[in-house]
């Protein structure tokens, strides 16, 4: 049976509503932080976690004249800016400049790790399993519901992002903070994972999850971790 035009429309929008219904949504730092404590604290010391208030009129304003930016203007409500500067922007129950929350505020642990919403849940069962009968869990079932462990796609998406840059998928709006202005905004993902003003500090993970995928820099960082306070970290 042939389908016609507008029958076929209506299946595309209803397959679309299904996909995007499927779809993990952004959650915010506080609800990864009731386990993961440690890793909150540390962020919160971190540039990453201010990142919201440079865009404030009058903040850095030497760096944003000599981006041609005007120092004294508000940014905070830009489109071509607060996306770098916020958690989730433009997506489902991302940033909002209109109604902002807090806990997505500055680049959060869902700019890196993915929206939560769905691998959370299955982060806290499989704490639960282990906490109770010592029961591991496949670490692949995290990045089937969204967590991203290979970051580097997700930073290059605003420090690569330039006019000129040679990362591919860059593309407007660019960033006018690009190497042109200065060695500092010259972008080297592996520096930057193990810059302390950057990143969080890493705490041991007590092996609730096994098995691929993991980071690059996964055996290293845990390598020297230290305990984390809250003893819940996965």
């Amino acid at each position: 049976m042939r389908l016609r035009p507008a029958a076929m429309s209506v299946v595309g929008l209803l397959l679309a509503a299904a996909t995007a219904m499927a779809a993990p949504s952004y959650e915010g730092y506080r609800k990864c932080g009731s386990c993961h404590r440690s890793q909150l604290d540390s962020w919160e010391q971190t540039a990453h976690a201010r990142a919201l208030d440079s865009l404030a009129p009058r903040a850095r304003a030497e760096a944003k004249k000599k981006a041609k930016l005007d120092p004294n203007r508000d940014y905070r409500q830009d489109p071509d800016c607060v996306g770098c500067h916020s958690t989730g922007y433009d997506h489902e129950g991302g940033y909002d400049p209109k109604e902002p929350s807090k806990y997505l505020i500055g680049v959060g642990c869902e700019s890196c790790h993915g929206p939560g919403s769905e691998y959370r849940l299955l982060h806290r069962k499989a704490g639960q399993s282990f906490e109770k009968k010592k029961q591991t869990a496949p670490r692949q079932q995290l990045a089937e519901a969204g967590q991203e462990f290979q970051f580097e796609e997700r930073c290059n998406s605003c420090h690569m992002n330039y006019e000129g840059s040679p990362w591919k998928g860059a593309k407007k709006p660019y960033t006018p903070f690009a190497p042109k202005l200065g060695k500092k905004y010259r972008f080297d993902h592996a520096k930057a994972v193990r810059s302390e003003k950057a990143m969080h500090e890493h705490f041991k993970l007590e092996g609730v999850f096994t098995g691929p995928p993991v980071s690059s820099f996964h055996d290293e960082f845990q390598s020297r971790a230290k305990p984390g306070v809250s003893g819940k970290e996965e």
